[in-house]
């Protein structure tokens, strides 16, 4: 019987990485996933362990290789690009992954923005609100002023998905889907990288910039293995979608963060926007997508917790009790007689956010339709800030596609659109597997990989 043609993809994340393979018809063949282990930087401030990364995708792509059930035709990478892997002459690595939650210092800071213009006029050229280390462009101007020797070591800093490519190809590459993404480094009026990259002598240590579908063959195991240069995991997210539908659409992708995804709007963002975290990423072929964030997911389950204290219940329980549309509607008309709450997505996990009168509640039940109310009324307002007037569908996956209540009641904030819970597993390592798809597949694309719920 002959192998199965396969792609295989490695999948890192901020807390775990996952190893798949996928058939020519884009059927999962095979996944397994491990939480990523922590060290400590030379502060003690814990970061990835990229050792262990890099050892863990070797070793999975080598047992594959060697199994005659699957025939490896390609690999491509998709990770977090909110950090640097910095290299040597050598090729050594030679400074942590930083991890992008690290505080970063408040007088370099002002130092960086007083120097480039300001905040609010930096971050609409950048298209990068002001996130600290979350901008991994001031990643690098942080070690150029705190860590001089380290920084003239440097050959090349890679954003991960394409440090991760390097360890197979021996080439270094940047791609515009991670240089793209909040990372203060590119200009987006210009198409090209800010002057401080310049100014502050970063633009040797970066790779040249390389189109997305780009692959490099390289002979493993006796195999001609065509080597992808890795993606954005949220860019590779929305591959998927723009290969499935050609109108206009928009993506809540849900989880800790609840992002919506607008790649039909690629409109300058504004002072206002800014304030209220949106932010562009950069599509596969190069295109800003306008982007709003909401720390949903986590404000989800720290309220359901408290929820969950008061009524004596264990938390899952909310996920056995269908969506109660007249209990909502008079909710609804309460919250109406309430003060207006300037929305600030930064603020979201204040307890003024919410209505707290829990104990006002006479359920479980009620009280966590109350709770949904709160997020979807939030929700509403981040999601609004990149939808156009064009926009005919909203597509939500991830964690709370499966929420039905979560799903009505988004509905009703948004009547005018078709709300689908889309089913997507693996989007990211999904749309990594495509970016390439004409250097190790045969067939054409499906168009149903995506599974739609109307609502």
């Amino acid at each position: 019987m002959a192998a199965t043609p396969v792609i295989a993809i490695a999948d890192v994340g901020k807390t775990n990485r996952k190893f798949l393979l996928f058939d020519e018809s884009y059927t999962l063949r095979y996944e397994a996933a491990t939480g990523n282990a922590e060290i400590k930087d030379e502060d003690g401030f814990p970061c990835e362990d990229i050792g262990a990364i890099t050892g863990w995708i070797k070793r999975s792509l080598g047992e594959f290789l060697e199994n005659k059930e699957f025939n490896v035709k390609a690999i491509n990478f998709s990770a977090h690009g909110a950090g640097f892997v910095h290299q040597d002459e050598k090729g050594a690595v030679i400074a942590p992954l930083y991890n992008y939650l690290k505080p970063y210092p408040e007088k370099l800071r002002k130092r960086f923005y007083d120097a480039y213009g300001g905040e609010a006029p930096f971050s609409k050229a950048t298209a990068s609100p002001v996130l600290g280390s979350l901008n991994s462009g001031l990643q690098l101007f942080r070690i150029k002023h705190e860590r001089p020797e380290l920084f003239q070591n440097i050959k090349y800093s890679l954003h991960l998905p394409q440090f991760l490519s390097m360890l197979f190809t021996q080439k270094a590459f940047s791609d515009i889907t991670s240089i793209g993404c909040h990372t203060g480094m590119w200009d987006f009026e210009k198409q090209d990288y800010h002057a401080w990259v310049h100014k502050e002598e970063i633009y040797p240590k970066l790779a040249p910039i390389t189109s997305t579908d780009t692959v490099t063959h390289v002979d493993m195991h006796g195999h001609s293995i065509a080597v992808g240069i890795g993606l954005h995991d949220s860019s590779a997210a929305l591959i998927p979608y723009l290969k499935q539908f050609e109108k206009s659409f928009a993506l809540i992708s849900t989880g800790t963060w609840n992002i919506t995804l607008n790649p039909f709007n690629s409109t300058a963002l504004t002072d206002e926007e800014l304030l209220k975290d949106c932010l562009c990423y950069m599509s596969y072929g190069g295109r800003p997508v306008k982007a709003a964030r909401l720390f949903a997911g986590h404000a989800h389950d720290e309220q359901l917790m408290r929820l969950a204290d008061h009524f004596h219940q264990r938390p899952g329980y909310q996920e056995s009790f269908p969506f109660d549309k007249d209990y909502t509607m008079r909710l609804k008309s309460e919250r109406s007689a309430l003060p207006h709450k300037e929305f600030d997505p930064k603020n979201l996990l204040l307890d003024d956010f919410f209505n707290t009168s829990f104990a006002a509640s006479d359920s479980f039940e009620h009280a966590y339709h109350q709770l949904i109310l709160d997020l979807v009324t939030l929700q509403f307002e981040s999601t609004s800030l990149v939808l156009r007037s064009d926009t005919k569908k909203l597509f939500v996956d991830g964690g709370f596609c499966k929420n039905m209540i979560f799903m009505n009641m988004l509905k009703e904030f948004f009547p005018s659109l078709d709300v689908y819970a889309a089913t997507a597993p693996h989007a990211s390592s999904l749309g990594a597997a495509m970016a390439i798809h004409s250097h190790w597949n045969s067939k054409e694309f499906p168009k149903d990989r995506i599974g739609l719920t109307r609502i």
